[in-house]
């Protein structure tokens, strides 16, 4: 029992975060394996540290091994020019209000190694005192997530209704992953951030135009995405990251299991990827800092 609280600490530490996904109720802890609002809606706490609050389970693409080839990439540092610029805005803002705590959130956050990464460096370059909190709606993610970072609170979830309460983080993340601006909006510190990455249309292009050649998705544009989010939030800042990556035959076959343009793709399409002597990948990624319009504080 002991082991099982240790790796639930967090949230534990944290409940007065929650509330139920069923009726909207705060919510806190019932034991120390459970959480329960007023309402009595009880959820388990899973033994790895995580809380799984979907109101039913959910089919998705997103598999185990996705996210362990995922984390294998993340941590080769494909993404760490990308990882230090959001960790310096969150850095900059941090001291420019003079905060010495603050939360995080990270929807989509997948097995979490962008998060854990994100905060580390925080804690490495500041005296704040951070709290991560990761929130996908593939279990298997939060499964890794709580595992292999249990410094962090991880949910699973649904972004259309999340189980947190209002104005409680000054940064929300959404990297590469989809999004829900009302949620958002809602969980928002009123002088908080939402930084939004999205690929460029020259991301992994040398996988695109094998898995997509003579398709309408041979091309790609992130303009909508952009215009949506302008929709929304006051863009302060969009940054571009261009640059390209060596990579080995194992990580091209780990990087080709992690990206959703492999979804469908035929198991010849696959063997052609990793046959096309590709040992560099394109990485192109926009990075979107909005706040919250006036008139909605």
């Amino acid at each position: 029992m002991l082991k099982h609280v240790k790796k639930s600490f967090k949230i534990i530490e944290n409940i007065d975060m929650f509330k139920c996904p069923i009726c909207g109720e705060s919510m806190s802890m019932s034991g120390d394996k459970s959480i329960v609002c007023f309402s009595k809606h009880n959820f388990d706490l899973a033994k790895t540290g995580y809380a799984n609050l979907l109101l039913r389970p959910v089919k998705t693409e997103y598999r185990k091994d996705l996210f362990l080839s995922r984390n294998i990439i993340v941590n080769t540092g494909f993404f760490e020019p990308m990882i230090n610029y959001i960790s310096n805005i969150i850095i900059d803002m941090a001291h420019k209000n003079k905060q010495n705590s603050l939360k995080v959130l990270d929807v989509g956050c997948g097995e979490g190694s962008h998060l854990e990464q994100i905060t580390n460096i925080i804690l490495e370059r500041t005296e704040s005192n951070i709290l991560g909190v990761g929130i996908d709606i593939s279990k298997d993610g939060i499964q890794v997530a709580s595992k292999k970072y249990p410094g962090a609170v991880w949910i699973v979830a649904d972004l259309t209704r999340i189980p947190l309460l209002d104005k409680q983080f000054k940064a929300v993340l959404s990297i590469l992953s989809p999004a829900n601006y009302g949620e958002f909006k809602r969980m928002l510190e009123d002088d908080g951030l939402v930084i939004k990455v999205v690929p460029g249309s020259a991301y992994l292009e040398e996988l695109r135009r094998i898995f997509f050649n003579k398709t309408d998705k041979e091309t790609y544009s992130n303009e909508d995405i952009i215009r949506h989010f302008a929709g929304s939030f006051d863009i302060m800042d969009i940054h571009r990251f261009f640059y390209n990556v060596k990579v080995s035959t194992e990580n091209l076959r780990h990087l080709i299991k992690m990206t959703p343009l492999s979804w469908g793709a035929a198991s010849n399409q696959i063997d052609d990827a990793l046959n096309a002597g590709i040992n560099n990948v394109t990485v192109d990624l926009s990075v979107i800092t909005g706040k919250k319009p006036e008139s909605s504080n």
